[in-house]
């Protein structure tokens, strides 16, 4: 992974980042790498996730996924952290295995869901880390259920993720099913590359050991300055352009494979960052569909957003047949990826005329070293932009409280805080 923050300098945006400003900030980095690099030595909660690329035992997830080897579709039934990770690996490198995730309750979502796969060649992935998340157990239960009533037997196609207690945990003891564990003192959101986001990728034909070779590969260039790694780079410039008004990450892979870790960006840096009234909130598109629906916004609108731009370099070769159409001469001779990269330079150059910061961020190709590298990079960002803003990264304490109101009114306590209300029928 490389990183350009130019576009994003004063003398190029509003808000921009002065040169002498990066030089002052680095000073902050290497003081906020030191605190990085003992919490990474400790092993301590949070931390330990940037040392998953050198703790995670691949060959123990193959292991335990080599029963399911075959199936033509897998399920998997989490949310947030124990979904998006796998999903965004998925999504990006695999093509073995028809992947689906459940992660919301939406009945008519899950029934159309249910209706569509064939359950007696599925497998079924029970993703959670404390074994008691509503809206994985409920989607749970309903899956399992479904298998019963077509007469799958569910506990032969069903393994689990999840920590050395709770209902899941339980389940799985009780029908002896094949269980992984969740790394100890790593957060869901940032468990991708782990026993949570792995399984499923290998069963989808990913090849998770060079993913993670990718993710060590990121992890040595971590260091004292944001000049020396990419990682850090971002991180800060994202901290640095959020203080000095752009409060809006938008990121935008010119890669339709990457759509999905744009969603998973959005949850790692909007839980991990948005505390004390501190944070950026992201913003998902997609090049170059989104240069039709949100680039009016971002050049002429509030002077509030950074546009993160994600490039892929080699792509597959697909050439534009001539087609003698009139103004469409310019296609001649180009391919696909071609005007996919055109769209992309145009795009950066549109913001950058403009004045609107952007960061170009460049993977080598779509493929298992670069992505495992990708994800890497913005958990070390993620974390060092919460060094710099002075936050608890690791924690969700706003999300803790919807959960336990959300059960609350489940065994029939009413008792939310009054909120004005202003109806119109």
């Amino acid at each position: 992974m490389n990183v350009d923050v130019g576009r994003a300098l004063s003398e190029v945006a509003t808000p921009g980042v002065p040169r002498d400003a990066l030089d002052r900030l680095d000073d902050r980095v290497a003081d906020a790498h030191d605190r990085i690099a003992a919490g990474m030595d400790d092993d301590a909660f949070g931390y330990a996730a940037l040392n998953l690329p050198e703790t995670v035992d691949t060959e123990r997830i193959r292991t335990a996924v080599e029963p399911f080897a075959d199936a033509d579709t897998v399920l998997t039934v989490g949310i947030g952290g124990s979904a998006l990770g796998a999903a965004a690996l998925c999504d990006a490198l695999g093509d073995d295995t028809d992947t689906h995730f459940l992660d919301n309750v939406d009945p008519a979502a899950v029934t159309d869901l249910l209706n569509d796969i064939d359950l007696s060649e599925t497998v079924l992935d029970v993703v959670s880390r404390s074994g008691t998340t509503a809206e994985t157990l409920a989607n749970f239960l309903v899956v399992r259920e479904a298998m019963a009533d077509e007469g799958v037997d569910w506990t032969a196609r069903t393994f689990v993720t999840t920590g050395p207690d709770g209902n899941l945990r339980d389940l799985a003891d009780a029908h002896d099913l094949p269980a992984l564990d969740v790394p100890k003192g790593v957060p869901g959101r940032f468990s991708a590359l782990s026993t949570v986001g792995l399984p499923v990728a290998a069963l989808a034909g990913v090849d998770i050991e060079s993913v993670v070779a990718g993710a060590r590969e990121e992890r040595e260039t971590l260091s004292g300055s944001l000049f020396d790694c990419p990682a850090y780079a971002y991180g800060a410039t994202a901290y640095a352009l959020d203080v000095r008004g752009a409060g809006v990450n938008a990121v935008m892979p010119y890669a339709e494979g990457l759509e999905t870790f744009a969603e998973w960006f959005a949850q790692l840096w909007a839980e991990s960052l948005g505390k004390d009234g501190l944070g950026q909130t992201p913003v998902r598109a997609l090049g170059a569909t989104d240069q039709h629906s949100q680039l009016q916004l971002y050049r002429a609108g509030p002077r509030d957003k950074l546009v993160s731009l994600v490039t892929v370099g080699d792509r597959p070769s697909v050439p534009i047949p001539a087609a003698d159409l009139e103004d469409l001469d310019y296609l001649d001779g180009e391919s696909l990826g071609s005007l996919l990269d055109a769209e992309f330079r145009a795009t950066e150059a549109s913001l950058a005329e403009s004045g609107c910061p952007s960061v170009r961020v460049e993977l080598d190709a779509l493929d298992a070293a670069s992505v495992g590298g990708l994800l890497f990079g913005m958990e070390a960002a993620c974390v060092l932009a919460g060094e710099l803003y002075g936050v608890e990264t690791f924690t969700q304490p706003a999300v803790e409280w919807g959960k336990e109101a959300a059960r609350g009114l489940l065994r029939g306590d009413e008792s939310l805080p009054e909120t004005p209300s202003l109806r119109v029928e």
